[in-house]
């Protein structure tokens, strides 16, 4: 998907992950092997309803056994006999207990045969269909499991421990296509209904099984003879190839990187409505949610697509190939898919963009880390797996597999992916599985990266200085691990790591790094290098291979040198942030120069972050320019780097381009969200509030298109205007069931950013809005309108967050409501008056930048 050791949360000063009622969870005891799984299904679809039987074929590991506990959450259960014989049995809508008319013998296998209904699932299969409000909405049912839903659809053992084959036959109308896990064996026609029967005779856990039923259109592709399917909403063909076209060799590239051959007799890709996860990857077919078709315009900027192609394509060998034994292991096949995205980049793109794609997973997950909670990648304490399904697993997680890689190299570690693989292929894995592979394949013992980053919480942050010595020829180097404080060198907090050391000599036609390599294992340590010569700069952490945070403390020189001619696009970027903290008009000059000449994209994104930091107007002129960058990524950057730059001449540029629009989605709705951003400073040239509600409500009645992108960047902007009530009508009457869903999911979570400056009727008319949608049930409205709660200052808003965090049956939205119940509590009674102080400070920082701007000019002429 998409997706233990407990450390002391008071003295770190972190929050805790493990919330009240969380405990530890393991695997339950075995009764014996399930060796097979068969559902034989009637779905009645305008009922949203099924019946049917589910057999399970158990070998028992242990004699004397009476009763049997399988997994059965809101199930019709009608009968249950045990080798053709009625049982008795107990049905508590969660658990239904068998009470075997004969003990077990082992080596004596039983054949449960379980007769059942379901009516109206909430979880587990989802019944898609038009409405009044939604008629082109496709007919369509689906499945999904992971974590823990299977037990919604059919009666099982439902914990990722137990691999089993399966099969299922399902009966469908005619004029609907069912697919599933593994080969089609059979098809029959009875009447209007057709039935179609599937085989997995390759052994996965529950949770992999799945069932997608829908008029879909078929694209056949293939690799090495075995079918590649993509599955789409008729009329969208040429999406599919655009989206998963490039399947069949990513299916190549992964059958060597992992030294294993795709083991399944199938791949197919099914794009569903409505989907609650961005992909998932069930055995041999993988469902995704049609929002990530691409049309030919977004594709000019949207790689998500095909990073998520190959996620769930990776986790075809990690997670299914190789199955988590339990869910605190999740991190393995995560981390690898995530990993996997990382690779992919490199061997389509370049290092370069691999390198910048390993910065963004790891900048996603230090956000988590240092404004939600710590934790360990594992851990078994937790009130629901799903809570595991976060950015230590996934990005962190793939932060890791990268770290092994370089402590490794790459001969060595795809040796060690390669025997782990092969090892436990169809098997289930634990974390001390993979570390194993490692030494038998290396001989390496990576227990200690282990220890550091996987089994307990953190990374290092490192404050980098640097001196030059001229008489001595010496370099020093101080590195202090900030993460301890001072007075606490011995802290288990401090990290122990080899981490090389770049000295960079400019020539005329390369670059030459000279690289020596430190341990550092204390809280301050200082370096000295003798050199032959003075270096241009200095690189810390030659390759940026491990998980951390860097703040440079250079000289301007040196920092400028690094900017230019460091060979690593992290390495200049750390640069850029460097040089911007030192400020001035010599750093504004050395970023505009680097936003116009530097040759990497992604680099030039983040100048652009970085000039916006620099309170200069001079960093406008330099931003300007990049409005024109041939790069739609890096017109997006300096959009949202004039959003911080808030004067007349930044209205007046942002403003042209939502006038004439873009060749890019994302950089004509980053547009319309600056704008907005923009009008909404109170400056005395402030525009008219007016004509800019005007101009985003053409947008918003002008631009329908490609997943509402652009719409939702006009609502965007309008929820900036945080103290109009024009553009809080215009915003809750987008929020109306029947706009497009994108649209409608945008303009409710606005609804929260809006709040902070609308009345105390307006603020009662927001909330009034936001109960009444919160009795949804669709899974992303009630995300949608937790975040937009999330962002209010009024008690009243914890008072909806509880209830939704009581009513609703998924997990994710549960603890996502509590943890915003605790961030409205803080902005209570301390937002409304630090709102007042903001306001006054952007006013003063304003003037303090022209200030600052006219007496660089002046210093800059009187150097001439």
């Amino acid at each position: 998907m998409p997706h233990s050791y407990s450390f002391d949360t008071e003295n770190n000063g972190y929050k805790s992950f493990e919330l009240p009622g969380a405990r530890p969870h393991y695997n339950p005891d075995r009764p014996g092997q399930v060796e097979h799984i068969f559902l034989d299904l009637n779905l009645d679809i305008p009922n949203q309803s099924y019946q049917g039987s589910c057999s399970i074929r158990l070998l028992p590991i242990r004699n004397g056994i009476e009763r049997l506990t399988l997994d059965a959450v809101n199930l019709q259960i009608q009968s249950v006999k045990v080798d053709e014989g009625e049982q008795t049995f107990d049905y508590d809508g969660e658990q239904l207990t068998i009470e075997l008319s004969e003990p077990t013998q082992v080596g004596k296998k039983l054949l449960i045969a379980i007769a059942y209904s379901v009516e109206k699932p909430q979880r587990g299969i989802y019944f898609i269909h038009p409405d009044t409000h939604y008629p082109k909405k496709p007919l369509q049912v689906w499945t999904q499991g992971e974590d823990e839903d299977s037990r919604f659809w059919f009666p099982c053992f439902d914990y990722p421990g137990q691999l089993s084959t399966s099969e299922i036959r399902v009966r469908v109308p005619k004029s609907l296509v069912a697919i599933s896990n593994g080969e089609l064996i059979n098809t029959t026609e009875d009447g209007e209904d057709k039935t179609y029967h599937w085989l997995q005779r390759q052994v996965h856990p529950t949770y992999l099984m799945t069932l997608a039923v829908g008029d879909f259109a078929e694209i056949q592709d293939e690799w090495q003879g075995k079918p590649v399917t993509y599955y789409v909403e008729k009329g969208r063909k040429e999406d599919a190839h655009r989206s998963m076209g490039k399947t069949p060799r990513m299916i190549e590239f992964l059958s060597q990187k992992y030294g294993y051959a795709y083991a399944f007799p199938k791949y197919a890709q099914v794009c569903v409505s409505d989907f609650i996860f961005g992909g998932m990857e069930n055995t041999s077919t993988t469902l995704l949610t049609d929002r990530c078709l691409l049309d030919e315009r977004a594709a000019l900027d949207n790689r998500n697509t095909e990073s998520l192609v190959v996620h769930e394509l990776a986790h075809q060998w990690f997670g299914d190939l190789l199955v988590i034994k339990h869910w605190s292991h999740a991190w393995i096949k995560e981390g690898m898919a995530c990993y996997s995205e990382v690779m992919w980049t490199e061997h389509e793109y370049s290092q370069e963009e691999a390198a910048y794609y390993r910065l963004s997973e790891a900048r996603s997950y230090l956000s988590e880390d240092s404004g939600r909670y710590r934790r360990p990648i594992v851990t078994h304490v937790y009130r629901e797996a799903i809570e595991l399904y976060d950015r230590h697993t996934y990005e962190k997680g793939s932060c890791v597999y990268h770290m092994i890689r370089a402590e490794l190299g790459d001969e060595l570690f795809w040796q060690a992916i390669q025997t782990f693989v092969q090892d436990h292929a169809h098997q289930t894995v634990e974390t001390v599985d993979l570390l194993r592979a490692i030494e038998k394949a290396t001989g390496r013992n990576l227990a200690f990266l282990f220890d550091q980053y996987v089994y307990r919480g953190g990374h290092p942050d490192f404050k980098v200085t640097y001196a030059w010595d001229g008489e001595a020829k010496l370099a020093k180097l101080t590195v202090t691990q900030t993460q301890v404080p001072a007075d606490k060198n011995n802290s288990k907090e401090l990290f122990d790591l080899k981490i090389p050391v770049g000295f960079g000599y400019i020539q005329e036609e390369s670059t030459q790094v000279q690289t020596v390599t430190v341990r550092v294992n204390q809280r301050e340590q200082s370096f000295y290098f003798p050199l032959a010569a003075k270096p241009d700069f200095i690189s810390f952490d030659v390759g940026n291979h491990f998980l951390k945070t860097v703040s440079l403390e250079y000289p301007v020189p040196e920092l400028k040198a690094q900017l230019t001619s460091d060979p690593d696009p992290i390495s200049r970027i750390h640069a850029a942030t460097a040089l911007a903290k030192k400020g001035g008009l010599e750093a504004t000059k050395a970023l505009g120069a680097a936003l116009k000449d530097e040759p990497f994209w992604g680099v030039r994104v983040e100048v652009a972050k970085q000039l916006a930091e620099i309170k200069l107007d001079q960093a406008f002129d330099y931003l300007v320019t990049g409005l024109e960058d041939k790069s739609p990524y890096v017109r997006r950057a300096v959009l949202e780097a004039l959003a911080q730059i808030k004067t007349r001449a930044s209205y007046k540029a942002v403003k042209e381009v939502v006038k004439n629009g873009d060749k890019s989605y994302y950089v004509e709705a980053t547009a319309c969200r600056t704008l907005g951003s923009i009008a909404a400073v109170n400056l005395e040239d402030k525009p008219k509030e007016e004509k800019v509600i005007k101009l985003l409500q053409s947008v918003l009645e002008e631009r329908a298109g490609w997943n509402e992108v652009v719409r939702s960047g006009a609502v965007n902007g309008l929820a900036e205007l945080k103290t109009s009530e024009a553009a809080l009508d215009l915003l809750l009457d987008y929020t109306k069931i029947g706009v497009a869903q994108p649209l409608r999911l945008a303009a409710i979570r606005a609804l929260g950013k809006i709040s902070v400056g609308q009345s105390p009727v307006n603020l009662e008319r927001l909330i009034g809005k936001l109960a009444e949608l919160a009795k949804e049930t669709f899974f992303l409205t009630q995300m949608a309108v937790v975040a937009a709660l999330g962002q209010m200052e009024t008690p009243k808003a914890i008072g909806v967050l509880r209830s939704l965090a009581e009513q609703t049956p998924d997990g994710r939205v549960r603890r996502y409501a509590e943890e915003e119940m605790t961030k409205v509590q803080k902005n209570i009674g301390t937002e409304t008056a630090l709102r007042k102080l903001r306001e006054e400070f952007d006013q003063l920082k304003q003037q303090n930048q022209e200030l600052k701007s006219r007496l660089e000019n002046l210093e800059a002429k009187s150097q001439n």
